[in-house]
């Protein structure tokens, strides 16, 4: 991966982090967005610095919806060309299906399809973009998050995005999604908040950010697989199945 640029929405912790990481490894420069994390952004910059990649930051509020296009502008102009796009970014809010609102399926969908969605289609506009992967969710398939409601929608919009841009960016992009599963617990809730959960899963244990990074790695270095869901997640997704 010597020599190409990748830009990862939400690549200032956590999962982003680790994807950011394992690109850099493989010598791809990196431009991190972030949209208020800037200490933890410009801290990521310097770590890949240190591994020999260049990097940069740059910011932007995906839920104001006028400015998401500009943000692969915005990176081309940094890092010069662009071959990958990493949509990691997401907003994970409580609302259940008794309670939920217009606004809370709008807001939702804003950050977690539309922005990705849009982001993809501005970059498989641009002449060097090679692949774009979307961070979606294990739970979209065979499964519900109850109480994420308006989330769990969005992101099986992004699924379906996924395959969609997959036929209309062809043959010259490639796009992907990886499904994360039991990885982390929802920032501000200790390891505990899942850990309890990891007994339902097949494999039953806790996945770590790194699985889902060798998942996004595979995909950016794949020349002949577009339209693909990678589930990281333990064999959750299946799990109902084997019940059955």
């Amino acid at each position: 991966m010597a020599g190409q640029s990748a830009l990862i929405t939400g690549g200032a912790k956590r999962v982003g982090r680790e994807i950011a990481l394992a690109l850099a490894c493989a010598g791809a420069n990196i431009i991190v967005h972030y949209r208020s994390s800037s200490h933890k952004a410009e801290e990521l910059a310097d770590e890949l610095r240190g591994i020999g990649v260049n990097a940069w930051t740059i910011q932007a509020d995906f839920s104001d919806t006028a400015g998401v296009e500009s943000v692969i502008d915005r990176a081309i102009d940094l890092a010069g060309p662009v071959q990958i796009l990493i949509n990691n970014a997401s907003a994970f809010p409580l609302s259940e299906f008794e309670t939920v609102t217009f606004d809370d399926v709008v807001n939702s969908i804003t950050t977690d399809a539309w922005a990705p969605f849009a982001l993809g289609r501005r970059f498989g506009q641009t002449p060097d973009a090679k692949h774009i992967v979307n961070l979606i969710d294990t739970r979209v398939y065979g499964d519900y998050d109850w109480r994420h409601f308006a989330y769990h929608a969005a992101k099986n919009m992004l699924a379906l995005f996924t395959k969609m841009s997959a036929i209309k960016l062809a043959p010259r992009v490639a796009v992907n999604g990886v499904a994360p599963g039991l990885i982390l617990p929802p920032e501000g809730k200790p390891q505990s908040y899942i850990e309890t959960l990891k007994y339902e899963l097949p494999l039953q244990r806790i996945g770590d950010p790194k699985f889902v990074a060798e998942a996004v790695l595979y995909l950016v270095t794949s020349e002949f697989v577009t339209g693909q869901v990678i589930f990281v997640d333990g064999g959750r997704h299946i799990r109902e199945a084997g019940r059955g």
